[in-house]
């Protein structure tokens, strides 16, 4: 069983040996604990730091390519490397390294495929009073988004199985943490999330630069990956206010016309013909993509069996399928 450790760096090398000497070298449980780093466009030396600690493996991005992107080319460089289960954590040493070994047990056990590090987020001193609170919103949204229980959202410290691993896919290019919750909770990933603590910070957080940039980034996000496992359910609600409004209207102007008094209204009827017409237009592009939807998951299924033979590891099955079929084909030859 191999772990491997993998961690997003830009420009840290200030910080980076301290959060690699925090790091576990033993788990019960595990055989082989390896670590990698992905530099996205450093201009310092946090590649040297790497080197010179020991870090086994590296992924090089020549420019910054942002943190969604380079938390997916990580994956990729663990998965091929051979990684049984992948932690993702901060070059900030923002997570304390032994709470490691508390995420990857759920998937030790065959308890989960997914594990998510909660934060102490109200006892967290340089978490300001709105940052905590705007923590706690985000997390309450993508649970409903997500269909989940997760109570914290946006931690970057997180465990993966192979085959969650080999499944998840980002589009959007500012973070991981929300779109892969809603992703996994519409997938039916096994997810859990358990306690965890924290470090002192070491240095300000740099996914975003005001808190309207982190909200409204935050925001948009989860709506986009609301829309995209969910399309039919977001247009059907976008067009019930139209047509509901649009049927108000005519139902008020056939008032009119039942005590002849039609004149004067024909306005309200165009309007309400309008309504009822763009509400049905969303409902239509709902239904166009759901079928788009269901065609992404059928090509998700694909590229999880393309990975499953590129990375030379065919995934685990809970139980042997079809063996009535297999003894009849023995049988046969």
């Amino acid at each position: 069983m191999k772990l491997i450790i993998q961690i997003p760096c830009y420009n840290e090398a200030e910080t980076l040996e301290v959060a690699l000497n925090d790091l576990p070298t033993h788990i019960d449980g595990i055989d082989e604990i390896e670590y990698l780093i992905i530099n996205d466009g450093s201009r310092d030396n946090t590649v040297e730091v790497a080197k010179r600690w020991g870090v086994d493996h590296i992924v090089n991005f020549k420019q910054n390519q942002g943190l969604a992107k380079g938390f997916i080319a990580g994956l990729d460089g663990c998965l091929r490397c051979g990684a049984d289960i992948i932690v993702n954590t901060d070059a900030d040493d923002q997570y304390k390294g032994a709470d490691i070994e508390k995420i990857v047990r759920p998937i030790l056990n065959g308890e989960a495929d997914m594990v998510i590090g909660a934060r102490p987020i109200d006892e967290t001193e340089h978490f300001s009073y709105i940052k905590k609170k705007l923590q706690h919103l985000g997390s309450w949204s993508v649970r409903r988004a997500s269909n989940t229980n997760v109570p914290d959202a946006p931690s970057g410290f997180r465990a993966f199985s192979r085959e969650a691993a080999m499944k998840l896919n980002v589009v959007n290019d500012y973070t991981y943490t929300l779109e892969t919750i809603v992703q996994a909770g519409r997938e039916n990933i096994p997810m859990m999330s358990v306690p965890i603590r924290t470090n002192a910070e070491l240095r300000p957080s740099r996914l975003f630069k005001s808190m309207w940039g982190y909200v409204k980034k935050s925001i948009l996000t989860i709506l986009r990956a609301y829309v995209m496992y969910k399309p039919l359910k977001a247009f059907t609600l976008i067009s019930l206010p139209f047509i509901f409004i649009g049927m108000g209207i005519g139902i008020r102007f056939l008032y009119y016309v039942s005590v002849g008094r039609s004149g004067g209204h024909i306005q309200s009827l165009i309007l309400g013909c309008t309504l009822i017409i763009i509400g049905f237009l969303i409902f239509v592009i709902g239904i166009l993509a759901d079928t788009i939807a269901s065609n992404r998951r059928i090509l998700q299924d694909v590229q999880f069996h393309v990975k499953s033979i590129e990375y030379g590891r065919e995934p685990r099955m809970e139980a042997p399928l079809f063996t009535e079929e297999r003894e009849v084909l023995k049988r046969i030859k």
